[in-house]
């Protein structure tokens, strides 16, 4: 019964008539403005995507360096212990500058002892081409700083503020060559003893 129904409401049913050119036209140029905007979109999203993976290389690289440096530490291994673990990239802060070849960077740590924070600042050389997005960068630690929080009980907590830096000389003695030596003519307007 069912199945009679269906064929004569298909048998009474007229053909279609086609659209009159003008609304044609107008489906053509909506679907071509859809296109369009999809492909922005697609392009924009896949910006913003290779843009955040650019900056994962960065954070990771540099965030290597800075962990191979506090490992070295005895002051750090001694506050937080060992293993130093690096916390979570999400949250860490990132800024880049110079056309990429600078960055400043502040990320978690936590030892067996105590948790911190390491603060750093960077700069690197070399060129930059399509590849080097993905490639490891070797990045130099010009500052490096660890806020370190150890609690030892409810009443007594240390915090600990460690600067790293390959670049201060620990032992600074006073030089002799470089004393100022008055010049020879002002040697010559002194009075000389007679």
């Amino acid at each position: 019964m069912v199945g009679r129904r269906v064929l004569s409401m298909l048998k009474n049913r007229a053909p279609a008539a086609p659209p009159p050119p003008a609304a044609a036209e107008e489906v053509k140029t909506k679907s071509w403005g859809r296109k369009v905007v999809s492909g922005a979109l697609i392009c924009l999203t896949g910006g913003v995507a290779l843009s955040a993976l650019d900056d994962l290389v960065i954070y990771q690289s540099c965030s290597s360096k800075a962990m191979e440096k506090a490992s070295k530490n005895q002051a750090i291994i001694e506050a937080i212990g060992e293993p130093i673990v690096r916390g979570p990239w999400y949250n860490a802060s990132l800024a880049v500058a110079h056309k990429r070849h600078s960055v400043s960077c502040t990320f978690p740590v936590s030892g067996p002892q105590g948790t911190g924070i390491f603060q750093l600042k960077a700069v690197r050389n070399g060129d930059d081409n399509w590849f080097s997005i993905l490639r490891a960068r070797d990045w130099e630690i010009l500052i490096m700083e660890a806020l370190l929080h150890v609690p030892e009980n409810e009443k007594k907590e240390q915090t600990f503020r460690i600067s790293i830096s390959d670049n201060i000389p620990l032992d600074c003695k006073p030089c002799a060559a470089s004393r100022p030596q008055p010049s020879g003519s002002a040697q010559e307007n002194q009075p000389q003893p007679s």
